[in-house]
């Protein structure tokens, strides 16, 4: 099974918005394939999306996967393995995972789901205290970081792409996904923090640039490596929302020319960390979806299933543009059919 990431480790980028774009348009290209969307993220967004939106009752349905008497998500799971970290022999992973084209059919129906949970936060503790554990024979951390790829490899029969949707942090819950990933897709919008957030991402996953060596010891790239166990590597660079910065400042446009500035420092000396050849190439640009996108993160609609014309969003009713929705899917498209 292919596996995918989307993550940055600063909020506000975007990300969940588009992967959930992004997901359901590469699912609409693929029919023929199965696919597993994962949300390791407390706030389980993208879940409330697939499952419904605001307006159709995702929250609702979030609710009632965690009230099974087995826990369908990501915080059902982890839970099976506190009391057994270093084995999951005996764990059936397909009891994790519901349809979200069930409870919402604007979904294409081959796309899976290993939900979100916000007990991911209670457990945040005790799960990197397992990693942390010193046990002779074990290495404790790459066994607790491996927890998400031994779902992903007891599941790889069923599926042929995961993609893994994560929160803005470095908890041990983010660092348990990241192992899982063969590829990140790292959106940014133009201001001076997405930029600090590229970088600090680098430091965190690849450890470059650490500020002293106290850290290089203990990090991610170091304990990753130390396990033999492969990095993912960044596949993209999303600028979204392009339209909410450009015209306004030319500012804006040097902080996105700033980014792939870092990106091909990086890429000149440590290739091994991407997948594209050039930079340019890594990248791609995404207009910012305006009236459609409030709409299709309201009402749970991927772009892929939207119609315009006139619709209901928080009793006010609201019309969508037929133009600004097909720019919208061709975008969508677009990045969609270079996941893979």
């Amino acid at each position: 099974m292919k596996v995918l990431g989307f993550w940055n480790n600063k909020g506000g980028t975007g990300k969940t918005s588009l992967a959930f774009q992004a997901i359901c348009s590469f699912a609409g290209q693929n029919k023929d394939a199965q696919i597993l969307v994962i949300d390791v993220c407390p706030q389980a967004n993208l879940s409330e999306l697939l499952l419904g939106g605001q307006e159709n009752e995702g929250g609702k349905n979030l609710l009632t996967l965690h009230g099974e008497l087995v826990r369908r998500s990501i915080g059902g799971y982890f839970q099976s393995r506190l009391p057994k970290p270093f084995d999951n022999s005996s764990i059936d992973v397909s009891s994790f995972i519901s349809t979200p084209g069930k409870y919402n059919e604007k979904i294409p129906g081959n796309i899976s789901l290993l939900a979100g949970d916000p007990l991911l936060e209670l457990q945040s503790n005790a799960v990197s205290t397992l990693a942390n554990t010193q046990i002779p024979g074990t290495d404790s951390w790459s066994s607790v970081a491996s927890w998400l790829k031994d779902f992903v490899t007891a599941s790889e029969l069923d599926f042929d792409y995961c993609f893994v949707d994560m929160n803005p942090s470095f908890s041990m819950y983010t660092q348990i996904a990241l192992a899982a990933c063969e590829r990140l897709v790292l959106p940014v919008t133009a201001d001076d923090s997405s930029r600090r957030g590229i970088q600090n991402a680098l430091s965190l996953i690849f450890g470059i640039k650490l500020p002293s060596e106290i850290y290089a010891q203990h990090n991610f790239h170091t304990r990753m490596e130390g396990a033999g166990l492969p990095h993912p590597k960044i596949h993209m660079i999303a600028k979204n929302r392009l339209t909410q910065y450009i015209k306004v400042a030319k500012s804006y446009a040097a902080v996105l020319n700033g980014i792939t500035e870092d990106l091909n420092t990086v890429h000149k000396s440590s290739p091994a960390f991407f997948t594209f050849d050039n930079v340019e190439d890594g990248m791609i640009n995404v207009k910012d979806f305006q009236t459609a996108g409030v709409v299709a993160f309201a009402r749970g609609t991927p772009f892929v299933s939207m119609n315009s014309g006139t619709l209901s969003v928080a009793t006010q009713r609201v019309q969508v543009n037929r133009d600004q929705l097909n720019e919208n899917r061709e975008i969508v498209e677009e990045l969609a059919s270079k996941l893979w």
